[in-house]
């Protein structure tokens, strides 16, 4: 069994559970309710209070705050919790807050990294591996699904989704929900759609088969003339994918609608990530 490292100057309540192996730097606090899993690191002046929960081989930068109360005016001391999966790293200054309402939670998942002074407000869940640049903030309810990229400074509305594999362009504002495996930018207005996520896919090692299909799915969101209603119709005829489903169903259960698309923000002459997916087809 690998003891765990406990500093001196950490201050610790008796009743938290630390997992074999793991460490707490100098001058961290951990809360009574607090769990953190085994070969976790708290680095330094990390504060993590209310019930929370830390996996396995997570680090932790210093001047982290993980669980503390919301922000949200309707919080009212209610018990409530905040999860960090394993493997994942919060760099300097992140804030995650608990949630509000009796019995709900605020998530991170796996092999996620978050990038200094990003702040997750309550309610909100990140899935695996998503990664999110430096000063990147979300408002509370936000949805952050699996492999997603959001750039520095981006800033989310609460309630809004953002889809697996959809990278966020750095200062977005972004009011309504990206579609999966999109690339969305903008600012200072508000983000608009330009096309695949491409690179991210190509990392991601999507066959072509497959780009190709969201290929003309997105021509159908965004540059046919269909309404929305209209164009996941004609999606519906052509989609023989999972990829290709869990961009119809992510369109038709979205509540806030979804990021549009306009020419207003393309440069003359400039391609888009779509133009150049043409080439996918074969």
């Amino acid at each position: 069994m690998t003891p765990r490292k406990i500093h001196g100057n950490a201050v610790v309540h008796p009743r938290a559970v630390i997992g074999e192996g793991a460490e707490i730097g100098p001058f961290c606090v951990v809360g009574e309710h607090v769990r953190i899993g085994a070969r976790t690191r708290l680095l330094a002046h990390v504060v993590v209070n209310g019930h929370t929960t830390i996996g396995e081989e997570s680090i932790i930068y210093p001047f982290v705050t993980l669980g503390l109360p919301s922000q949200d005016r309707k919080y009212l001391g209610e018990v409530s919790y905040t999860k960090v999966g394993d493997r994942t790293t919060l760099r300097e200054f992140v804030s995650v807050h608990r949630a509000t309402g009796a019995g709900e939670f605020t998530s991170i998942g796996d092999d996620t990294l978050l990038l200094a002074y990003v702040h997750i407000a309550h309610n909100c869940r990140i899935g695996n591996y998503v990664t999110m640049s430096s000063t990147a903030q979300l408002a509370g309810h936000v949805m952050v699904d699996d492999y997603a990229t959001l750039g520095g400074m981006v800033g989310v509305h609460q309630f809004v989704r953002i889809g697996k594999h959809a990278m966020v362009g750095g200062a977005s504002k972004i009011g309504r929900d990206v579609p999966p495996y999109l690339l969305v930018a903008g600012a200072p207005g508000p983000a608009t759609a330009g096309g695949l996520n491409l690179i991210g896919l190509r990392r991601a090692g999507f066959p072509p088969g497959v780009m190709a299909e969201l290929k003309e799915c997105y021509k159908l969101l965004y540059r046919s003339h269909l309404n929305t209603s209209q164009a996941l119709d004609a999606m519906r005829a052509i989609v023989t994918t999972d990829e290709g489903r869990e961009m119809i169903d992510f369109v038709a259960n979205s509540k806030r609608g979804i990021t549009k698309f306009t020419r207003a923000m393309q440069p003359r002459g400039e391609t888009t990530a779509l133009d150049d997916a043409d080439s996918l087809a074969g």
